[in-house]
């Protein structure tokens, strides 16, 4: 039957969300990706402050084990953790170590000297109750000097990060020899000494420093005593703070880690903005050396 009457539309839903709606979806969608990125920052900063964080060799003062532009890993948990374990020290000066374990004599470790939150790197030489003392170079711990081997010159090739003497420190450059192919090398006098639990490593020698006597000097308890391997040129606990060193004995939770094994170790020649340089400043043979037994 015909009708001329017309038939009511039916309602349909509106396809395009209204402006609000969508703005609050984007809105949404955008505090997912920031909450996103903050948790992989604090994950991050997390590994970085409780488990292992790189580290740079920045000078000599570890010669002729580390050199200038070495890049490590070092661990965090090894001693306990400490108030200069969190990333870029954000917590004040504190007594004490959580889960503390005192590090072992010839570890190479990580340090803030006291009254700065800057990090140096050192060996262990000294434990609570030890004393410590040295005699023209001659290192001795509770009265007894510890062995020493004169061993044939290292020869470190000369480059930006190892350029063999410098304006501050000229006696070097009469080390400087030639070899093969004209590749200039730095002959560095060695002596390998070995501590008493055994563990040994390379010092250099370049002749007598101010630093060659001092002592004797007793640990005091929950401190350690640290020293560089370049005997000549290390701000250790030999030098007084005002000179930029440790100035003697530091506490132990002064201790941010220990080192682990070099990663890679870069010559100085590259360029930030060109990654080609990158690979070409790399230096050859020193990825993977472990610091744990040497």
């Amino acid at each position: 039957m015909l009708s001329d009457s017309v038939p009511e539309a039916t309602p349909t839903k509106s396809q395009a969300a209204p402006p609000d709606e969508k703005k609050d979806e984007k809105g949404s969608a955008l505090w997912r990706e920031v909450k996103g990125l903050i948790w992989v920052l604090l994950a991050v900063l997390a590994f970085h402050s409780l488990l292992a964080k790189p580290f740079y060799i920045p000078s000599e003062s570890m010669m002729p084990g580390l050199l200038t532009g070495d890049r490590l890993v070092v661990t965090k948990y090894p001693y306990g953790w400490s108030w200069v374990s969190p990333s870029f020290h954000v917590i004040g000066p504190m007594k004490g170590r959580v889960f503390g374990h005192m590090p072992e004599r010839g570890d190479i470790v990580i340090v803030t000297p006291p009254g700065t939150r800057t990090d140096y790197i050192k060996r262990v030489i000294g434990l609570p109750g030890d004393s410590i003392r040295m005699v023209d170079g001659q290192l001795f711990i509770n009265g007894v000097a510890v062995r020493r081997q004169v061993l044939a010159p290292d020869m470190i090739p000369i480059d930006a990060n190892s350029p063999c003497g410098s304006d501050h420190d000229p006696a070097l450059y009469d080390f400087r020899v030639t070899g093969p192919q004209g590749k200039m090398f730095c002959r560095v006098p060695v002596v390998r000494e070995t501590l008493p639990n055994g563990r040994s490593y390379e010092t250099v020698e370049l002749g007598r420093s101010s630093e060659d006597n001092f002592g004797p000097i007793t640990v005091p308890a929950d401190h350690v005593w640290l020293m560089g391997d370049n005997r000549d040129d290390s701000a250790d606990s030999r030098v007084p703070e005002w000179q930029g060193g440790l100035g003697g004995p530091v506490p132990w939770e002064n201790i941010g880690g220990r080192a682990e094994f070099i990663t890679f170790s870069l010559d100085g020649t590259s360029n930030w903005w060109n990654p080609v340089s990158w690979i070409e400043a790399l230096r050859s043979g020193r990825a993977g050396r472990s610091l744990r037994h040497s």
